[in-house]
């Protein structure tokens, strides 16, 4: 008697395959005998055929035990259970293109015949990909594989009334299948296994798992992983963002400000004067409103404690070139490794265009101060006051293993308007840093601020607190592309100063009565390099007139110095050459890639702090293999409620725009708050945490099966009983839980 199971799932033909065979053999006059046993009446749910053939009439009406052969239909069946009972020297026949890894380690040293049934039927229109009806095809390769004629198959086919498409994959099977025996030991057979007992209801037993491990049924299974929070990809600086909000979530402030300063030196500054791409990049802005992580990093900073400082402990020291936000983020992370650090500053203050550029109204000094010395509390030495060429530059190459150069843009870009010279015309830093030390004034003046940046915006509300008559913007460009920060344009309409759009100044000229811009109204084109619209000239007849002014004031921006000094380069004063540098330079913040904001400057120190050290330590901190960022579509968002975005504390326009004293007040934290949630945690609980688990238990909840388990701090899977439904992934708010294909 020759007796062989097959292994399939519901819907691929299985125990219609077992009929065939059995009718091959019956029109041969041999007795048959072929019936199926199912698991669950739903498709994909596995499921086992037999076939039973001999020269004698059979009685035996039992499920087969021992099989002769084996016959699988699905790839994701093979694995040890197949062998179970199965005789050392039987046929497997697989439904699989190329056996390889785990599965081929199943069957090793076995004598093993391979087709891919499964692209067979589907050419030829049997099921589909997802649910191919292979039991024909897999007729023509048994037909191989057992020594019966195509024609034997044929006939088998007929009697049972398939032809056409049947008929066609039958042949190709029978033509492609690959038989021979594979290299290696054979595996022991999985024993045979025996009844268990009856339990009764009082045993202990009721109520725990199933004794039938079901995990077989699965065509998928449920797998864990983590996104990167598209508020982490899109932060400059590198921030942890989504760590940090879950830390203010649980008002655990000190440990969501050491998080922070595992990156950034800077919290304080960031979460009052950075432009917050987080923000835009948060998923939650396309449910309602984005969270207000600007303010969260604020808080955190103004309230959460600061760890102890290290100190240096290295022969190494590290010279930093300019104490701007890039050069104080690359000595903080280099203190932080152990390196002696010294700061060279030009200025007699450190903080570069942080101190110089950016107003008190905005950036309280003692809040710049603060975390200031908090670096130099790292061990880092300052020295002010010392502004250096190349050849100054060329020196300190030889006194310490390293130099990084962080001095930011010195060349201002300005345009010519006929006046330069007389006093008209200032430059936006410059004014900043001349109201800085109230050495300007704007009293009852009539100020024009060229430009769209926060600079221009900042000298324009500074020009306004100096007691300007007027302030007017005037942009070349619509409002809604303006740079500048979009809280900051608010604020300054609300402090009654005016934005000229699609406006581009001209000349400026005395007509005897005072200065006067002719300006050129402008229209938007196509896009130029950077993706948005280009401004053109309008050709109307009143595309120019005229805004008189008694002060002009250029915020456009600052050009990149070019000539960055790689590691071991020449220093050049024109075309003499002073020399080759005795240490490696290396460059951070806008010097090295002018990106405009405090936040990338931190991020490009940080990168600079990691190269000096890779460079002369060996150890690379980089990240490696950085997961894909988790997008919106990766949620389940119908478990959230809508929650507005809360906002700091802001002073009125009538207020502010008299005095200096800082705008926006943040989040008030009332440590006495008597239970109630304050506005900061009630903030933080509305992250989505974005491709990241924070151990809601939904998933846990909803598994209808009791096989996704608590494990320590995280979960797992018991895939020997899970079916792989995918509940736990349709219920997983965060995109963490996916379904992989077996």
């Amino acid at each position: 008697m020759v007796e062989i199971t097959i292994y399939g799932r519901g819907g691929q033909g299985g125990v219609t395959l077992a009929k065939l065979i059995a009718t091959a053999y019956f029109l041969q006059g041999k007795d048959v005998q072929a019936f199926g046993l199912y698991a669950a009446e739903r498709s994909g749910a596995p499921i086992q055929a037999f076939v039973r053939i001999d020269d004698e009439e059979i009685t035996n009406h039992n499920q087969i035990r021992t099989p002769d052969h084996v016959i699988v239909l699905d790839h994701t069946l093979i694995a040890p259970r197949i062998l179970t009972g199965l005789k050392q020297d039987s046929w497997i026949i697989l439904n699989i293109p190329e056996l390889t890894g785990a599965r081929a380690d199943v069957v090793k040293g076995r004598r093993v015949a391979t087709v891919d049934a499964t692209r067979i039927a589907v050419e030829n229109g049997l099921g589909t990909r997802a649910v191919p009806i292979v039991n024909t095809t897999m007729l023509g390769a048994v037909a191989k594989v057992f020594n019966l004629n195509m024609a034997d198959a044929e006939q088998a086919l007929a009697e049972l009334r398939f032809g056409g498409p049947n008929l066609t994959a039958a042949r190709v099977a029978y033509d492609s299948v690959i038989s021979k025996r594979l290299d290696g030991e054979p595996a022991d057979a999985p024993a045979i296994n025996v009844s268990d007992r009856i339990a009764s209801l009082l045993d202990e037993d009721i109520g725990g798992m199933p004794r039938i491990q079901t995990g077989s049924w699965a065509t998928q299974r449920p797998e864990r992983r983590t996104l990167t929070p598209p508020c982490n990809d899109g932060c400059p600086a590198g921030n942890e963002v989504q760590a940090f909000i879950a830390k203010m979530s649980e008002e655990n402030y000190d440990e969501a400000l050491r998080i922070l300063l595992d990156v950034s030196p800077l919290p304080g500054v960031c979460g009052r004067v950075c432009p917050a791409p987080c923000m835009d990049a948060c998923n939650r802005r396309l449910f309602d409103d984005s969270i207000n992580i600007r303010e969260l990093e604020r808080a955190a900073a103004d309230y959460g404690t600061r760890p102890n400082p290290t100190k240096p402990w290295r022969a190494e020291t590290i010279a930093i070139v300019g104490s701007g936000p890039g050069g104080l983020s690359a000595a903080y992370h280099l203190a932080r490794l152990g390196y002696h650090v010294v700061l060279y500053e030009a200025n007699d203050e450190l903080g570069g265009v942080m101190r110089t550029g950016i107003p008190t109204y905005r950036l309280p000094r003692d809040v710049l101060d603060a975390e200031i010395n908090y670096i130099l509390d790292h061990g880092v030495k300052a020295r002010t006051g010392e502004f250096l060429d190349r050849a100054g530059l060329m020196k300190l190459t030889y006194q310490h293993s390293a130099v990084v150069l962080g001095t930011g843009l010195q060349a201002m870009r300005s345009v010519n308007l006929g006046l330069d010279g007389d006093g008209t015309v200032l430059d936006g830093l410059e004014f900043l840093d001349r109201a800085r030390r109230q050495l300007e004034s704007s009293v009852g003046l009539r100020v024009l601020v060229i430009g769209g940046g926060n600079t221009a915006i900042d000298a324009a509300r500074t020009a306004r607190r100096l007691g300007a008559r007027t302030v007017s913007i005037v942009y070349r460009r619509t409002r809604n592309q303006m740079p500048a920060i979009h809280e900051e344009v608010e604020e300054a309409l609300e402090e009654g100063i005016q934005i000229n759009e699609l406006v581009s100044p001209l000349r400026l000229h005395h007509d005897g009565a005072g200065p006067v811009l002719t300006c050129q109204r402008m229209k938007l084109g196509d896009p130029d390099a950077s993706g948005r619209p280009q401004p053109v000239p309008e050709l109307s007849e009143d595309a120019l007139f005229e805004i008189r002014c008694d002060k002009v004031i250029l915020a456009l921006g600052q050009s990149q110095d070019q000539s960055i000094l790689p590691e071991g380069a020449e220093v050049r004063e024109g075309e003499h050459l002073i020399g080759l540098t005795g240490a490696p330079i290396f460059s951070c913040g806008d010097f090295a890639r002018n990106e405009g904001t405090v936040s990338a400057a931190i991020g490009s120190g940080r990168a600079a702090a990691f190269h000096v050290h890779r460079t002369l330590s060996g150890e690379d901190l980089f990240p490696v293999g950085e997961s894909r960022v988790a997008g919106y579509e990766d949620l389940t968002t119908h478990v959230f409620l809508p929650s507005p975005r809360r906002q700091g504390e802001i002073e009125r326009p009538q207020f502010r725009k008299h005095n200096f004293t800082e705008v926006r007040h943040g989040f008030v934290l009332d440590p006495l708050h008597d239970g109630k949630e304050n506005d900061a945690v009630a903030e933080a609980r509305r992250c989505f945490s974005c491709g990241v688990c924070n151990q809601c238990d939904r998933c846990l909840e909803h598994c209808p099966e009791g096989v996704l388990l608590r494990d320590g701090d995280g979960y797992r899977f018991d895939y020997d009983y899970c079916k792989g439904c995918g509940i736990c992934s349709t219920q997983c708010p965060r995109g963490v839980i996916f379904m992989s294909e077996l």
